[in-house]
């Protein structure tokens, strides 16, 4: 009989402990957020802020307190507390936030305006976002002034600070937002065609106003040059070519060929060479309006659809 009495007393505790994991283990909580924005404020490319309004719900199955969040890439400005349940916390949401930029299609960019939260206390072994789709989206009235929404999307992932040996639930609301078009294409490529137009059109002048073609092209690179300064001045430093730098360069090849062509001619017009001026004359009068808009096309192709 003690033996058995000393062998309850071994096993109670054990069986205390093994309920106390198994409670720990699911004492986890799954939070359904959703986000519903109501306004956007101005995307600035240099440094990728901007300010959202929206709303966020967060509800459990049970009593839960995920009112502990914070905005992992920025401040929220104001928060207004509209419903607060024990299993659901819902909030009007006014934040300055920043994302990543991108600008390697600059003008034709396509960004990914990001709203990410996490937990400021609690780890995934106690709360867990899960994306509620049903209570998120983009309102209808929201304008959003020189881009197109293209839409938006939820991830949530697990988020590890290997310093501390602690991982979080991190929620990612993705608004993706793309350059009007027509509007990119009037401001930046639209006076560089003006510019090549006229360079292109020394080709057709006759051979013996050299000065003037080589004078035409030369004031076509100038201004090229100034018209790129002008368009790197938008947008901050980046390490790599963005779509504009390699239009730019091709029309600088492009007017160096030219620039090269008119030098030739005036050289073998120098040697009274008039044969050769011709000849060469009549083979780029008007094989450069033709070829050159082809390469533009097929770069423009190329690059945009990369």
């Amino acid at each position: 009989m003690g033996k058995k009495i000393l062998s309850l007393l071994l096993i109670f505790p054990l069986l205390l402990l093994s309920i106390s994991l198994v409670n720990a283990q699911d004492n986890s909580k799954d939070v359904k957020v959703g986000l519903y924005i109501l306004n956007l404020g101005k995307f600035d490319t240099s440094t990728g802020a901007f300010t959202a309004d929206f709303y966020l719900s967060m509800r459990c199955e049970d009593r839960c307190s995920p009112e502990n969040f914070e905005f992992m890439n920025g401040r929220a400005t104001s928060i207004d507390k509209i419903i607060d349940e024990p299993n659901e916390k819902f909030y009007r949401i006014q934040a300055t936030l920043n994302s990543r930029v991108d600008l390697v299609k600059f003008p034709f960019d396509r960004q990914k305006m990001q709203i990410i939260i996490e937990d400021k206390k609690n780890t995934i072994d106690k709360l867990r976002y899960v994306p509620d789709k049903e209570q998120s989206g983009i309102d209808d009235a929201v304008l959003f002034t020189g881009w197109y929404i293209d839409g938006w999307d939820v991830t949530v992932d697990d988020h590890e600070y290997e310093i501390y040996d602690e991982i979080y639930s991190r929620y990612t609301f993705n608004i993706n937002i793309s350059k009007i078009f027509l509007n990119s294409f009037i401001k930046t490529l639209l006076p560089i065609i003006f510019i090549m137009l006229v360079a292109l059109s020394s080709f057709v002048i006759d051979p013996d106003k050299i000065a003037t073609r080589v004078a035409m092209i030369s004031s076509a690179l100038v201004a090229s040059v100034m018209f790129h300064v002008s368009i790197t001045n938008q947008i901050p430093p980046v390490g790599y070519l963005t779509f504009a730098d390699k239009f730019m360069m091709l029309t600088y090849a492009i007017l160096l060929v030219s620039f090269v062509i008119n030098i030739i001619i005036f050289d073998f017009q120098e040697r009274k060479k008039e044969k050769i001026v011709e000849k060469i004359h009549k083979t780029t009068e008007y094989s450069m309006l033709i070829i050159v808009p082809l390469i533009y096309i097929i770069f423009f192709l190329v690059l945009y659809y990369l």
